[in-house]
C-alpha cells in the first residue's frame, strides 16, 4: 500500500504514537504503538502452540512466541522495503515506512506515472512475501530434528504465505487493489476509472472478509473463536476505510484537469512591509485586488500577506498594525510557476501546505497569488 504525501526535502513530521527504529536506503521506518498490543496478541496465540509442541518450556514458550512476533513484522518490514525499492528505482520520493497493528504502510509521495510501474511497485510486495515464506519453509525443512525452530520456521512460512496471499486480494488498499488499477488502467487508458473499479473491489473484500469467519464456522461461534471475528472485522473496517478513501481521491482526481493556477490567480499589489494594514487593504480594494505582495526597496517579493491574518485582526488596530506583521516570509515552496495545471498543481501545493502561494511566469515575473481556498472552491464547483 502507498500513500502521496509532501516530500522528503522537508523535516520530518511529528509521529505521535510512532517511534523511529532505522531508516533504510534513506527512508525513516517508524513503528507505531499499536504493534506492541498486537505482538503480545501473536505471542500469546503461539505460545500455546508451543507448549503442545514443546512441553516443559515455562516461560520461555512466550519469550520464543514474542521473538515469532517481531521476525513476523520483520517479514512485513522486508514487504515493505521492497515495496521502497522499486518506487525509489522508479524515481518516486518515499517518506516513510510505518509498521503497525494490521501490518506496514509505503507512503510513497506521487503515484507511477505508467500501469507498467504501478503493477511493479505493487506486485514486488507479495512476491516478496510469498519469497520469505518460501525460505522459512526450506529452512524448517533444513531443522526437522529441531522441534522449536523447526516449529517456529514453519509457522512463518505459512504466515507470509498468507500474508502474500491476502495481499493479491483484487481490491484497494492491498497490492492486489494497486495491481488491478494497473490493469485497468492499461487496457482504458484512464487511471481513474482503474483506481474507481479497484475501490468498488476493495469494499467486496472487506465485506468477504467480515463474513468468512461466519461461513467456515458455520454459524458455531464460540469463545476460542471469537477472536478471528474480531479479527476480521478490524481488517473489514481497515479494508472498507481504505476502498472509499480511494474512491474519493478518484473522484478529486477526475475534477482535476479543469484546475488551472493562472485562472485562478488573484491579482496582487505590491506594499511595503512597514505600510499600515488599514492602508496596504484600502490600496488593494482601490485596485480591485484580491491579494497583498509584501516587497523589499527593490520591488522584490519578500512575503505574502495571510488573508486569515487580515481577517483575525480587528478594525481598530488595523491602522497601527504593520501589514509585514501579518505576511508569511516567501520560501521556496511558496512559489509556483502560473503554468501550473491540474494534479501537477496540487502536488506543488502540497509540498509546502499554505494558504497563499506567489505565482510568477517562466522567466520570473511576478504573475499574482494563488489562495489555496479558490482551488478548494473550484474543486468542489468543477
Amino acid at each position: 500500500m502507498s500513500e502521496a504525501r509532501p516530500n522528503n526535502t522537508q523535516r520530518e513530521p511529528r509521529r505521535p504514537g510512532s517511534l523511529r527504529i532505522a531508516r533504510v536506503a534513506g527512508v525513516p521506518v517508524y513503528v507505531n504503538i499499536s504493534w506492541i498490543f498486537v505482538a503480545l496478541l501473536i505471542a500469546w496465540g503461539f505460545t500455546g502452540q508451543i507448549e503442545r509442541e514443546v512441553p516443559g518450556l515455562g516461560i520461555w514458550s512466550f519469550v520464543v512466541a514474542f521473538g515469532f512476533a517481531i521476525l513476523l513484522y520483520a517479514s512485513v518490514l522486508v514487504h515493505e522495503i521492497a515495496h521502497v525499492l522499486v518506487a525509489r528505482g522508479f524515481g518516486l520520493p518515499v517518506r516513510a515506512v510505518t509498521l503497525q497493528f494490521l501490518g506496514g504502510l509505503s507512503e510513497i509521495e506521487r503515484e507511477p506515472e505508467t500501469p507498467w510501474r504501478e503493477f511493479a511497485v505493487a506486485v514486488v510486495g507479495p512476491v516478496t512475501s510469498l519469497a520469505l515464506g518460501g525460505v522459512a519453509w526450506v529452512g524448517a525443512g533444513a531443522v526437522a530434528g529441531m522441534p522449536l525452530p523447526n516449529l517456529t520456521l514453519s509457522a512463518l512460512a505459512v504466515a507470509n504465505l498468507l500474508v502474500g496471499l491476502f495481499n493479491l486480494l483484487p481490491g484497494l488498499p492491498l497490492d492486489g487493489g494497486r495491481i488491478l488499477r494497473a490493469a485497468v488502467w492499461a487496457i482504458t487508458r484512464r487511471p481513474h476509472l482503474g483506481t474507481a473499479v479497484a475501490g468498488w473491489a476493495g469494499r467486496a473484500v472487506a465485506v468477504l472478509v467480515l463474513i468468512t469467519p461466519w461461513v467456515l464456522f458455520s454459524g458455531d461461534i464460540g469463545a476460542s473463536r471469537m477472536l478471528y471475528v474480531a479479527w476480521s472485522v478490524l481488517i473489514a473496517i481497515f479494508l472498507w476505510a481504505g476502498s472509499t478513501q480511494a474512491l474519493m481521491s478518484a473522484r478529486i482526481r477526475r475534477k482535476l484537469p479543469a484546475i488551472h493556477a493562472r485562472s485562478l490567480a488573484r491579482r496582487g499589489v505590491p506594499v511595503a512591509p512597514e505600510l499600515p494594514l488599514a492602508e496596504a487593504i484600502r490600496r488593494a480594494q482601490e485596485a480591485h485586488a484580491g491579494s497583498l505582495v509584501i516587497v523589499d526597496s527593490n520591488g522584490r517579493p519578500t512575503g505574502l500577506v495571510s488573508e486569515a491574518a487580515v481577517l483575525a485582526t480587528p478594525e481598530h488596530r488595523r491602522p497601527w498594525v504593520a501589514v509585514g506583521d501579518v505576511a508569511r516570509r516567501i520560501e521556496p515552496g511558496l512559489v509556483l510557476n502560473a503554468e501550473l495545471t491540474g494534479e501537477a498543481l496540487v502536488r506543488a501545493m502540497g509540498g509546502m501546505p499554505a494558504t497563499e502561494y506567489l505565482l510568477v511566469e517562466s522567466d520570473g515575473r511576478i504573475y499574482g497569488v494563488l489562495a489555496t481556498a479558490d482551488v478548494d472552491g473550484a474543486l468542489a464547483r468543477s
